[in-house]
């Protein structure tokens, strides 16, 4: 379990601020959503009428994409892989140009709703099937791997403690039963209040309401880190000078080219993350294409694209002062690096405005991310596996449909579990936007026809194809696979489509 060795720390009024809080929050952002959603046809719902404001679109996306991933991983990534996650982010910003330049361009050109349509234009109607269907996997598993962790940080801390303090003695027997189900709970609330805020206006709702989210999580992550320097009884420079001089903060790794932390693997595998991951994902796009034109739409991509990686290594210089912290305290470090953050900042050792600060954090960033997501699964299903993209009723069915099945995939890794989250993330997505990678590669690098036919079958082989090689390579070699994994997919993918030939047309072969 999770954090078990340090929920007791939380008392009943650490618990109830918490609540409070998230409570006091959503509100807030139920409030901010009713102002800014007051048209809730189908054209606000996907593309907020192509009205928002670029800058807008920008700041809010920062927050969409950290998540309470971020949030919580990422100052623990410091613990196994000190600041090498840099390297990652640096290839981050190429690969919002390339998004920016490359693909928008093309999206705005054909005036797409969602960016999946364009492959049955050039591909063919299965390619287009089999695009979106990969989308849905692949935003399903991605969002509620981000998801489960806040879940299982708010259940541990909140939910876990309040349900053997008022229902159970911590030794009762039945406790275990009554803590599972109490996990089940705590994801259908969690889902149900992002849900509920979402379902009337979507996207147009979400372009404002992640300006307040990443607002929110900002002012909390720049609060924690100064609550932790006051606590190391240092100055801000001097915070800065210890994080320089400590050996976790090392952020280049060029020499040894086995390792998953040598700089190329990283930096090439941001810039395909960012494209697959943002440009070929259509609950990244959704925000971009609400923008009033192209240009607008390509502003607020670079200005995002710079904003991340800054914002990434705030996150791993809080990572690199609470282990300096827990060295100075004689505090053990927990095994797993996702347990780093909230060993300090939700147990109350570092006060009680930490507490708030972490709560809303995680929520914030988490719910910026699992809004839009919802929304973008909705768009996606209506529009291009069903097909009617101006039947409001089954619109709203549809989303609270995906509602559920988020909750399920939530569940379902609360089962599988894992110690990193994050790394979990990109490994998932390696296999589930690869094959997309291939289609959009294939249709914009290439002129040639395909076999529309056979491109499902591709699709599904190619993940097949690069697990079995991870496995062959690594026992054979003692390679193992990193985020490249990616690529490798995406070439397989591309290579296949452009093995198979176009279908002779009958009618041109008849004779005259």
């Amino acid at each position: 379990m999770i954090i078990e060795n340090y929920y007791l720390c939380a008392n009943f009024s650490i618990i109830m601020l918490i609540i409070l809080t998230i409570l006091a929050y959503f509100c807030a952002l139920f409030a901010f959503s009713r102002l800014a959603g007051r048209q809730s046809d189908n054209d606000a719902f996907f593309s907020g009428n192509r009205q928002s404001p670029w800058w807008m679109v920008a700041f809010g996306m920062v927050g969409a994409s950290i998540s309470g991933v971020t949030f919580v991983s990422v100052p623990g990534m410091v613990m196994v892989s000190d600041m090498t996650y840099m390297q990652t982010c640096l290839g981050f910003i190429l690969g919002y140009f390339a998004v920016a330049f490359l693909l928008l361009p093309l999206y705005y050109r054909l005036r797409l709703t969602t960016i999946y349509s364009y492959l049955e234009g050039r591909l063919g109607r299965r390619s287009y099937k089999t695009g979106a269907s990969f989308f849905l996997l692949s935003k399903m598993t991605g969002a509620a791997v981000r998801f489960y962790l806040v879940c299982v940080i708010l259940h541990e801390f909140v939910v876990e403690p309040m349900a053997k303090g008022f229902f159970f003695g911590e030794t009762n027997e039945t406790a275990g039963v009554h803590v599972s189900f109490s996990f089940v709970v705590t994801a259908f609330v969690m889902v149900g209040l992002i849900w509920l805020y979402t379902r009337r206006s979507g996207i147009k709702t979400l372009v404002w309401t992640d300006t307040l989210q990443t607002t929110f999580m900002f002012a909390a992550l720049l609060l924690i880190i100064y609550n932790v320097i006051d606590r190391l009884d240092m100055t801000v420079p001097e915070a800065f000078d210890s994080i320089m001089a400590d050996g976790h903060s090392r952020m280049f790794v060029f020499d040894d080219w086995m390792s998953k932390q040598n700089f190329w693997k990283q930096f090439l595998s941001g810039v395909f993350i960012v494209i697959v991951m943002t440009g070929l994902d259509q609950d990244m796009m959704q925000k971009n294409l609400t923008c009033k034109t192209l240009r607008d739409a390509q502003k607020d991509m670079c200005s995002y694209g710079f904003a991340f990686a800054p914002a990434n290594l705030l996150f791993m210089c809080l990572g690199v002062l609470l282990v300096v912290l827990a060295q100075k305290e004689g505090v053990v470090l927990p095994e797993a690096p996702d347990q780093l953050l909230p060993m300090f900042a939700a147990s109350g050792a570092l006060g009680q405005a930490v507490v708030v600060s972490f709560a809303l954090g995680i929520v914030a960033a988490s719910f910026s991310s699992a809004d839009s997501a919802l929304t973008a699964l909705t768009t996606c299903f209506c529009v291009d596996i069903i097909g009617r993209r101006d039947d409001e009723r089954l619109r709203k069915r549809v989303h609270l449909l995906m509602a559920v099945v988020f909750v399920a995939f939530i569940l379902l890794f609360r089962v599988l579990n894992s110690d990193s989250v994050i790394d979990a993330i990109y490994v998932m997505c390696s296999y589930t936007y690869g094959p997309l990678l291939g289609l959009f590669a294939f249709g914009l690098l290439t002129k040639k026809k395909t076999n529309d036919r056979y491109v499902p079958y591709i699709a599904v082989a190619s993940p097949l194809i690069c697990f079995a090689l991870d496995q062959i390579v690594s026992q054979q070699f003692g390679y193992k696979f990193g985020y490249e994994l990616l690529m490798l997919n995406g070439l397989i993918t591309f290579a296949g489509i452009a093995l198979l030939r176009e279908p002779p047309c009958i009618r041109c072969q008849q004779p005259r």
